[in-house]
């Protein structure tokens, strides 16, 4: 049976180092419900508390207050030993002078278990991160890839109810690591073992998860699946962290229909992306615009934005444009497959789609 993972108003404090004394709220009260057999990320910058809270998950760190559960077990204030988890390291933490298969089964020795189920075991995990013939070698025979499989292999052997994985592309170069994430998310999807995976890469995140739980400074800013998340940030923040976008400043003139009416120094737009429950019926908004969004059109459009080429960076499978647009705003837009490069000094119009224009919570 997979297992539900229930974190209940969890918060981990430290004492403050400074003269003023205090406390610092690495994790302030998160609750969260990680679904049975689901690929969950912890996405955030360095220091938002997502390696704290998995380790309070693991049994590393013990929580300030609150609760953790598996399924309907509370698991908060049990020893790592008896939670039944499997640790998969950012340094891979592999044993230098053992086989493979070594590392893998050290866990099951530990355990006792029977020899021949340990060896078939240790086979069976190595089937699974496709290591199977590399099981006599030594750690150091291996590349950073390879290592990583090792580890993963040895975190599944123990046939965990939940599977934590702590930041473990890191090391790899970019080739291994787009590997890796395939990798990785075919075990989970094939083994069924509910995982949480910590990371500050959204490209991690938005191409391997289910659900995603995006943290600043302690707590959960917005969580979801990934195109909810890209598409509808919340925030500011998360607009922001999850991808390069664009801020405009616009103030709210009206609707049409179900579309709301902006006016901007660069132009007047629509938005139908909103909090439908708490529509701003006036005042000053924040938008958020992907730089894929901006499509280049012909100048008579609606919601055309015209201005001019300041820079521009060709990147193979696509162009990269800085727009100056009137009223001092820049925007960045992305042009897919370009066929004419544009110039700088070119004039040029932009068109964005109501669906793309995100009216911000704050």
């Amino acid at each position: 049976m997979s297992t539900r993972i229930t974190i209940d108003s969890i918060s981990k404090h430290y004492p403050s180092m400074g003269p003023e004394g205090g406390i610092t709220k690495a994790v302030d009260g998160i609750s969260l419900v990680i679904e049975s057999g689901h690929l969950f990320f912890l996405l955030g910058p360095s220091g938002c508390g997502k390696t704290t809270l998995l380790r309070m998950i693991a049994g590393f760190i013990e929580p300030t207050g609150g609760r953790i559960l598996f399924n309907d077990r509370d698991i908060t204030n049990l020893p790592p030993n008896k939670r039944n988890t499997g640790m998969v390291f950012q340094s891979y933490a592999l044993w230098p002078h053992m086989t493979v298969a070594g590392n893998v089964g050290f866990g099951l020795g530990v355990r006792k278990i029977a020899k021949d189920e340990k060896e078939e075991r240790v086979q069976e995990a190595l089937k699974a991160v496709r290591m199977a013939e590399y099981a006599e070698r030594k750690p150091t025979q291996l590349s950073g890839g390879q290592q990583q499989r090792v580890a993963l292999a040895r975190a599944l052997v123990v046939r965990p109810d939940v599977l934590l994985l702590d930041e473990p592309l890191s090391n790899l170069d970019a080739k291994l690591r787009l590997e890796m994430r395939s990798e990785i998310r075919r075990i989970c999807t094939e083994t069924g073992i509910t995982t949480v995976y910590v990371t500050h890469d959204q490209k991690e995140a938005l191409s391997m998860a289910d659900g995603v739980a995006v943290l600043d400074m302690g707590i959960v800013a917005q969580v979801g699946k990934p195109r909810e998340l890209y598409n509808r940030p919340a925030s500011r923040f998360v607009a922001d962290f999850l991808g390069e976008t664009n801020f405009i400043h616009a103030e709210v003139a009206g609707k049409d229909g179900d579309a709301i009416r902006l006016h901007s120094p660069a132009g007047d737009l629509h938005s139908t992306a909103y909090d439908h429950d708490n529509a701003p019926g006036g005042g000053n908004v924040t938008c958020s615009v992907r730089p894929e969004a901006f499509r280049i059109v012909e100048p008579k459009t609606d919601d055309a934005l015209t201005g001019k080429i300041v820079e521009t960076i060709y990147l193979g499978e696509m162009a990269q444009y800085i727009i100056e647009l009137p009223g001092d705003t820049r925007v960045k837009v992305f042009e897919l497959h370009p066929g004419e490069l544009k110039k700088v000094g070119d004039p040029v119009t932009t068109h964005v789609n109501p669906r793309d224009v995100v009216i911000l919570a704050d």
